[in-house]
């Protein structure tokens, strides 16, 4: 594996991390919410173990986490594609430009001897 690989893998792997503590932390807040209602407002919930609350509080924050983390982790290796494309594209268009500007000065050398 390249190096440039290598660093390639760990900045997606952190914007994969990140998007997980965010995305647990949200449905984590979502789950605790509804936790709250569902034990204000109904007497199955209220009677549910700790553990099974606990369980599914961390259901939440899990799934979050999972689906936020491939979010980012998409988003990211779509604009690092788009990045690797542009970059591409900008050596192609400046290796026509050499070529154009080596036939420029050829004409203008061939005008000299002509001239």
């Amino acid at each position: 594996m390249s190096r440039r690989t290598e660093e390639e893998a760990s900045v997606a792997g952190a914007e994969a991390f990140r998007g997980a503590v965010f995305g647990a932390a949200k449905w984590g807040l979502i789950a605790g919410g509804l936790g709250a209602v569902g034990y204000f407002l109904s007497p199955i919930y209220r009677g549910l173990t700790v553990q099974f609350k606990v369980y599914i509080q961390l259901s939440g924050m899990t799934f979050g986490g999972w689906i936020e983390a491939d979010r980012r982790l998409r988003a990211y290796e779509f604009h690092a594609r788009r990045e690797k494309k542009r970059q591409n594209d900008e050596a192609v268009w400046k290796r026509w430009e050499g070529m154009i500007e080596q036939q420029e000065r050829r004409e203008q050398e061939q005008k000299q001897e002509k001239g």
